[in-house]
């Protein structure tokens, strides 16, 4: 009967809270919306299913050793943790008997606050106690904290790109910059919300919330790690679940900005761009860009590095990889860490709807500031640019891009805008990239 009842209060279902139970909701949704709809699902199915790997109580999947010691421990054990911590156990309810509950809460804080030497005091001592790491901490220790998984999505990513369009025609640049004002306008935003009390985001938060806007996982998952780490399950929620709606996001805001006659604008054929050309571009942009910010170097150094792969043409094989088991490898364990990060702890609280509700600004106000700055171009330049394509300026690569031909050809059936508006959509890349940088520059 004693090892009946052990198996039984150490089960999960003895152990299951409510917040669990609704992320794991959550998480099932998220691979419902992946599978059924359609929604991301080379991300969202593995970020959903990290999430219900994290949500198992007593399994400790998304744990690191010492957090695994501090929630399984013996109190023997957990006195160990607290003098290593210098927490005096008797001084925590003056003298009297500390609930176990309380004991661990408390040791957890202290380890969340703990300087590096007692950092890896404490990793050792669990060590030697007998407890590892669950493997979706590893993943994320090794995958997203080193910063390695962004940016090699980035380089699959550059590997896929053409810039083509963008040097055809160089003008859209201006446009993948206008994607920025959603960004930074959301930075302010969140800031406006702190000083009225209505939410409590710090401005390395608020700069991590705004990336959002730019509609590019990647450089999410990567600034957040860099500036709020703790909200990074979120953050990355956020961006992928924006990207997966931007065809249902986009075009009331494109229409609602644009008249009949702007949507009907027809574009001229761009001029053909030649290899070289294609193959300077990248390493240009790389030297001038690093040059004058070197933080955005690793994530724009990434991106340059897999398009120079793709254009050079004397490395297929490594094309090749970047572009297919490379990234599809990368994306499984970033998917995973991201979705150790979705437990009920970390996810469930205010600044979670805040961040969602922010993101969607972020989003909306990029896609604005896009077709806006269309219509400013067509002013000063001589051949006509249709708005349309300005609201492919977010990073959705080739979301976006396929909407802006779609809307176009709902206004005229022989209005063919992807190329036109795949220069933009590039652009957009490039400007998420040194906004990253310049966040990081400033706040990290």
């Amino acid at each position: 009967m004693d090892g009946l009842s052990k198996l039984f209060y150490g089960s999960g279902f003895y152990n299951l809270e409510f917040g669990q139970i609704v992320m794991i909701g959550i998480c099932l949704l998220l691979l419902f919306l992946a599978i059924r709809k359609g929604f991301e699902p080379l991300l969202l199915v593995p970020i959903g299913f990290g999430g219900l790997m994290a949500n198992i109580p007593e399994a400790g999947l998304a744990m690191s050793a010492v957090e695994n010691a501090i929630h399984l421990g013996s109190l023997v054990q957990l006195e160990q943790i607290a003098n290593v911590l210098g927490i005096n156990l008797l001084l925590l309810a003056d003298g009297a008997s500390v609930p176990v509950d309380a004991v661990r809460d408390a040791l957890y804080e202290g380890y969340k606050t703990a300087d590096a030497e007692t950092y890896r005091a404490l990793t050792i001592l669990a060590s030697d106690l007998g407890y590892t790491s669950g493997i979706l901490n590893l993943f994320f220790k090794v995958a997203i904290e080193t910063g390695v998984a962004p940016l090699l999505i980035f380089m699959g990513v550059g590997a896929m790109t053409d810039f083509g369009p963008l040097l055809a025609n160089p003008k859209t640049l201006l446009l993948g910059a206008a994607a920025q004002f959603g960004i930074f306008g959301t930075v302010l935003g969140a800031v406006a919300l702190t000083m009225s009390g209505a939410m409590d985001f710090s401005m390395k938060e608020a700069a991590a919330i705004g990336i959002i806007g730019g509609a590019d996982g990647p450089t999410s998952i990567y600034v957040a790690t860099m500036l709020a780490p703790h909200l990074l399950g979120a953050i990355a929620v956020a961006a992928y679940s924006y990207m997966a709606l931007v065809p249902l996001i986009q075009p009331p805001i494109m229409k609602w900005l644009t008249t009949p006659e702007e949507r009907k604008i027809k574009m001229d054929q761009l001029r053909p761009v030649s290899q070289q050309e294609k193959i300077v571009f990248p390493i240009l942009l790389l030297v001038l860009v690093a040059l004058f910010l070197p933080d955005a170097a690793p994530l724009l150094g990434m991106f340059c590095l897999g398009n120079l792969f793709r254009e050079c043409g004397v490395v297929e094989r490594l094309n090749d990889t970047a572009q297919n088991a490379l990234i599809n490898i990368v994306t499984i364990v970033l998917g995973l860490a991201v979705g150790s990060k979705l437990s009920a702890d970390k996810f469930l609280d205010l600044q979670t709807l805040g961040i969602m509700i922010l993101g969607m600004a972020a989003f909306c106000v990029g896609t604005a500031s896009g077709v806006l700055m269309a219509k400013a171009l067509n002013r000063f330049t001589k051949d006509p640019i249709n708005p349309l394509i300005g609201s492919a300026c977010v990073s959705a690569v080739p979301m976006a891009a396929r909407v802006s031909n779609k809307v176009g050809l709902e206004a005229n059936p022989q209005n063919f805008l992807l190329m036109h508006a795949m220069g933009p959509n590039v652009a957009g890349v490039i400007g998420s990239a040194v906004a990253a940088g310049i966040m990081i520059k400033f706040l990290g």
